[in-house]
């Protein structure tokens, strides 16, 4: 049975400072991530010992812990890929076009996710998603890892607002956490899973 791996990051564990400082970033991805991947497979595994036997009294909750440890492993891997020690600035090109047409402007669409992030209520992200029946970007946020998301639409960048991701850094100053991350967001990663999602081709 294939099973779920843990991806290595794309830059050391200081890469990404000041804006996440390397302490940070070994415990979220070694432990939490690393924890999200474990808890898929065992629940895979779990699954296939249900199926086994013909008992699936157990099925509800197992689907359920399932979907959690996938879109854990699954978000936290594009938020990995999303940011970038060269990162920052502004998109140009057509998702810099993109976002000024569904957004009416970057400072718009800015603060529309960073206000979506912050305000998470308990744990969760803030996540820019291309949502192919209308044909447009949206802003939503996800709670935990799964609810409140549109059925077939791409995550495209997501801003971890789990409190794993910034509280030994930021305390309880979220808003600044959020700032930092603009300041490191890698808008080549961003673009090249717009330019897939239009497409209609899986991003890699």
């Amino acid at each position: 049975m294939a099973t779920y791996s843990l991806p290595d990051l794309p830059y050391d564990y200081a890469a990404l400072e000041p804006a996440i400082v390397g302490q940070i970033l070994e415990l979220h991805h070694d432990k939490h991530h690393a924890g999200y991947v474990t808890g898929a497979n065992t629940t895979l595994e779990k699954l296939e010992e249900a199926r086994s036997k013909g008992d699936f009294g157990a099925l509800v909750g197992l689907e359920k812990t399932l979907a959690f440890n996938i879109s854990g492993h699954v978000l936290h891997s594009l938020y990995w890929q999303n940011l970038s020690p060269d990162g920052g600035g502004r998109p140009d090109g057509d998702l810099g076009d993109a976002i000024k047409e569904h957004f009416g402007s970057f400072d718009g669409f800015s603060k529309q996710l960073t206000n979506a992030t912050t305000t998470v209520q308990g744990s969760g992200w803030g996540v820019l998603a291309y949502e192919p029946t209308g044909k447009k970007l949206i802003i939503t946020q996800v709670y935990d890892h799964q609810g409140n998301v549109g059925v077939g639409a791409t995550p495209l960048l997501v801003f971890d607002a789990w409190e794993h991701a910034w509280y030994l850094q930021y305390k309880n100053v979220k808003a600044d956490y959020v700032d930092a991350l603009w300041k490191i967001v890698n808008w080549q990663d961003v673009a090249a899973r717009y330019a897939a999602a239009v497409a209609g081709t899986p991003a890699a």
